[in-house]
């Protein structure tokens, strides 16, 4: 993707052990839905920070972060690694609900002092322009599905 900052929008995440596993049946990735992919695809272009749609790797433990897990999901197309994506997936779709997942990369494994350095108010001026390039996107008026 190049170096951060950038946004991901979730299209699908690598499933770790955790909460994703308490909802569905195992899977290695837990997906969003497609239909509102589709309506965002191209809709979040030119926006202050690049926003691309893709993978991520869901794990809430860094010991299992190691140089061979890595490789697997850089190999399977990962473009960040985050916390919560699979969970928030694999529960809304188990309960037949849409969900759209971002994640906000600013570092690059967290070895520099200033890794975790969002910007401005904390990227929060960021957040909310993709937040809101996302609700104008997905409001009933832009659904080109609908006659």
């Amino acid at each position: 993707m190049g170096e951060p900052p950038y946004f991901v929008l979730i299209d699908r995440a690598l499933r770790d052990e955790g909460t994703s596993l308490h909802h569905l049946p195992p899977s290695t990735w837990a997906l969003a839905p497609a239909s509102l992919m589709e309506r965002l695809a191209g809709r979040l272009d030119g926006l202050g920070q690049p926003v691309v749609i893709g993978a991520v790797w869901t794990t809430d433990a860094p010991y299992r972060e190691t140089a061979a897990a890595i490789a697997r999901a850089e190999h399977l197309g990962v473009l960040a690694v985050e916390m919560e994506a699979a969970a928030l997936l694999r529960v809304c779709t188990g309960r037949d609900r849409d969900v759209v997942c971002v994640a906000h990369v600013t570092n690059t494994m967290a070895v520099h002092g200033e890794d975790f350095e969002k910007g401005e108010a904390d990227g929060a001026h960021d957040a909310l322009e993709v937040l809101s390039a996302i609700v104008g996107a997905l409001r009933p008026e832009h659904d080109t599905r609908s006659g």
